[in-house]
């Protein structure tokens, strides 16, 4: 598989397991897994060729490990970023160290009043680093980082999630806890 398909493949996966499984009639649980041959079948049905060696070559190589098996590897789910209501059994966690969240300008004055909210997904989603931030909001242009004062957040009562592709997920990030990079 080149990179070019493998890319429209974790993008077609992204969309059937994140947003819309109704796209090819498949069934998501409550918790976001879906069954690898239902997957495979309603794909192939659908006009997008997948079998369980495209599914493994995307699950390892995502660059963001967007998507994870179950641990007998007959379900399949991406690790977060839903649109749809599921529900991903995460720990709550406590981050010791600044997050951060890269963004575009068009979006700046939005967030300097209402700081970051979730908007269509579940959570906010933030970064470890700033490279990592950097590489989010360049996606969209040229990129602006946020560093998010998160055991600040904490101490006063807010919770954090770690998703499995070590994403920080929180529900939302009020202004007085961001810090504008520019």
């Amino acid at each position: 598989m080149n990179e070019k398909e493998a890319k429209e493949t974790s993008k077609f996966l992204s969309l059937i397991l994140r947003h819309a499984p109704e796209t090819i009639q498949l069934q998501l649980d409550e918790n976001g897994w879906a069954s690898v041959n239902e997957l495979i079948t309603k794909s192939n049905q659908f006009g997008r060729e997948l079998d369980e060696e495209i599914l493994d070559y995307i699950v390892e190589n995502n660059d963001k490990k967007r998507f994870a098996f179950s641990g007998d590897k007959t379900k399949i789910r991406a690790s977060q970023g839903h649109s749809i209501e599921v529900e991903l059994d995460l720990k709550e966690v406590y981050p010791e160290h600044f997050l951060y969240h890269g963004t575009v300008a068009k979006f700046l004055e939005a967030i300097q009043k209402e700081g970051l909210q979730k908007v269509s997904r579940q959570y906010v989603h933030l970064s470890k680093d700033e490279e990592t931030a950097i590489k989010v909001g360049s996606r969209r242009g040229k990129p602006i980082i946020l560093s998010i004062d998160a055991p600040k957040m904490v101490t006063d009562g807010y919770s954090f999630y770690l998703s499995e592709n070590g994403v920080w997920l929180t529900d939302h990030v009020p202004v007085e806890y961001i810090k504008f990079l520019m």
